[in-house]
């Protein structure tokens, strides 16, 4: 977050697309903890209509994926006592006010949004039939966000743009409807995590269809095995070869991507033993560390960094009643606050009706 200030209020969610892995945690789990106990008012949001944008032929497993993710979240460190833990449908203001933004926005300003474009390629959608819940899903997103009035949005830097239309669409609304009364929105700041993408064992974007992660839930046996499969340097074929654990930024493809981006084993290193990462870069490059120990160590480091989460995520997992409290509550919760700012934003508007009540 940076020195930005020492506490505020923060709106950050997810799709539920089931059970966290590592990259979820380094790149947001583990940041919303720390800022719940700093002191932050935290408001976190299950973004199940999200998932339609790209998944709405298929919601069989929507109501699993939703449970199994605030399982993860709470075993990560999540407290309902300081955290608001809530699912966006079930706060229909989130509806409303997605509906009046979206007259404050042009078509063309949305297609410009580089996330969507990322989407469309990845997806291998045809522009001509995107649905416009695709297309308006940033002002969705941007709904989600204002309605709780948040002085800062943690996300990764694919997300930022999304923040800055949040922001545009609050100066607007503003501008338009509050010359005579204080504004309704803060424009809130986008504050990035110092490990915002953590790769995948196979040196690709980390993405459970993939395969190449390592979920939260995993046991100390599979997370062994998987990273015995993790990216190391194609070069150092043999323990005593020299080997490059950082990213050559050198020699790049036509995307301007390195050729070699570096060892994957290093880079989880990094963030899970950053006071032994420095000896292990040396000693990699000496040609003094084989891949196989160095493999095993960082298995049984990040077994006994998961370790908490998982017994956490247990306890919770063995008392449902407890969850589906913790979640009712936090609906609650956000609606409070919700109902509050559309309030704010009809007045504002004038689409108070108050002429059938004879005044």
């Amino acid at each position: 977050m940076g020195a930005v200030a020492k506490t505020g209020r923060i709106l950050s969610g997810m799709r539920p697309t089931g059970r966290m892995h590592l990259g979820n945690y380094v790149g947001a789990l583990e940041n919303w903890v720390r800022l719940q106990d700093a002191g932050w008012r935290n408001y976190h949001m299950v973004a199940d209509w999200h998932m339609l944008t790209t998944g709405y032929e298929d919601t069989s497993r929507l109501q699993d994926d939703i449970y199994d993710m605030v399982l993860d979240w709470l075993g990560a460190g999540l407290d309902p006592e300081k955290s608001v833990i809530f699912i966006q449908s079930e706060v229909k203001e989130h509806a409303e006010l997605h509906l009046l933004l979206s007259m404050l926005v042009s078509k063309a300003r949305l297609e410009r949004i580089p996330t969507l474009k990322e989407q469309i390629r990845d997806l291998n959608l045809d522009e001509q039939t995107v649905s416009y819940g695709h297309l308006g899903y940033s002002v969705l997103q941007a709904a989600d966000i204002l309605l709780y009035k948040p002085t800062h949005v943690p996300v990764g830097d694919d997300q930022v743009p999304h923040v800055e239309l949040t922001r545009e669409l609050a100066r607007r609304f503003n501008f338009v409807y509050c010359q005579d009364r204080p504004p309704v929105f803060v424009e809130p700041e986008a504050a990035l995590t110092a490990f915002a993408r953590l790769r995948g064992l196979d040196g690709n974007r980390m993405s459970k269809s993939v395969g190449n992660t390592i979920l939260l839930t995993d046991s100390p046996e599979e997370i062994v095995r998987k990273v015995r499969q993790a990216y190391t340097d194609p070069k150092k074929a043999r323990a005593t070869d020299p080997g490059r654990p950082e990213a050559d930024l050198t020699e790049l493809d036509a995307e301007g991507r390195p050729l070699h981006p570096g060892c994957v084993v290093f880079e989880y290193h990094r963030k899970f033993n950053p006071e032994g990462a420095a000896d292990i870069a040396a000693r990699c490059r000496a040609g003094t560390l084989p891949c196989v120990p160095d493999k095993k160590d960082l298995g049984q480091r990040l077994s006994d960094a998961l370790a908490p989460i998982r017994e956490r995520r247990e306890r919770y997992a063995a008392d449902p009643d407890r969850v589906r409290e913790i979640v009712a509550e936090g609906n609650r919760r956000a609606r409070e606050v919700a109902a509050a700012t559309l309030a704010e934003v009809r007045e504002a508007m004038r689409l108070k009706v108050t002429w059938l009540e004879g005044r």
